[in-house]
């Protein structure tokens, strides 16, 4: 197996300390913490503390990014998608990433403990944390990873809904396990994708012992099948109601028809469209939950 550095452009230093923080990822916390704070809000909204969660969660999401890097710049270095990230790439020193990375996730932990409250501030850390020293290091060890690394994922709605409420309840759950079931089709899609580049860097994820393609399509198929039940679960506890019902009924009924038709083929381009599927999948998902909550 080759395992050597593939050599790349070195990207503008300006934009170095942006990609540290993976804007991409950033988005989805924000979307999610967002939602989360909306929906766990009793009464009108308090603007000014929805900002301050989501810079908060999104510091604390950015911070955890650039250590992240930190930590798998070797590795990143032997993948054509990551090879040019800042630090592979020599854009930035190692030093630079890791306080870099630090400086945001206490700013971000500081932020939500003086602007919301300690729960929402501990559930950050908590996230912070398991991604950092169980996730990461796991990607090398056991293909179970990818689970593992769904429940640190799937946490900023819910620090969201403790910085509006100051406590978790029935919502809070089923928003996390909507997010957890949400990422096995999601992330599955994207490391089939990326199974060879994973395979030289030494990562294992499923699809990298998984060869057929059985076992991955196999935990997509099941996950999205799975979100169907537990998403209708927010209008059987009250955060949405009878309209969000059938429009989450249909959104997961065409999740799974992609999930099948890319398990069908297992071919890197139906994994591509699966992933796309996904990303409009929760937006929409969220979106209806949190129109029909102040609608309805």
């Amino acid at each position: 197996m080759n395992t050597r550095a593939i050599p790349v452009a070195v990207p503008s230093r300006s934009l170095s300390y942006l990609a540290l923080t993976k804007p991409d990822v950033s988005f989805l916390v924000v979307l999610t913490t967002l939602a989360g704070y909306v929906l766990g809000a009793a009464g009108p909204l308090d603007w000014l503390r929805l900002a301050q969660t989501v810079i908060g969660t999104t510091l604390v999401a950015a911070g955890t990014s650039a250590l992240n890097q930190y930590f798998e710049r070797d590795s990143d270095a032997r993948m054509r998608r990551t090879a040019s990230r800042p630090l592979p790439s020599g854009a930035l020193a190692p030093a630079e990433a890791l306080w870099f990375g630090a400086g945001l996730a206490v700013a971000g932990t500081l932020e939500l403990l003086l602007a919301t409250n300690m729960l929402a501030a501990g559930l950050a850390v908590l996230t912070s944390v398991m991604y950092l020293g169980i996730y990461t290091p796991l990607k090398t060890r056991t293909t179970a990873a990818t689970l593992i690394g769904a429940v640190p994922g799937a946490l900023p709605p819910v620090i969201g809904w403790a910085a509006a409420r100051g406590s978790l309840g029935a919502g809070a759950y089923v928003l996390f396990a909507i997010l957890f079931l949400w990422q096995v089709p999601h992330f599955h899609s994207i490391s089939w994708i990326y199974r060879e580049d994973y395979a030289r860097a030494g990562i294992r994820m499923l699809p990298v012992v998984d060869r057929d393609g059985r076992a991955t399509f196999g935990q997509i198929v099941f996950c999205a099948i799975a979100l169907i039940p537990v998403s209708l679960l927010a209008s059987v506890t009250g955060i949405a109601g009878v309209t969000y019902y059938f429009s989450a009924l249909v959104l997961g009924l065409l999740l799974v028809k992609v999930c099948l038709w890319a398990a069908a083929g297992r071919t890197n381009v139906r994994a591509k469209w699966l992933m796309h599927a996904t990303v409009v999948h929760l937006p929409l998902l969220l979106g209806f939950m949190v129109y029909d909550k102040f609608w309805r």
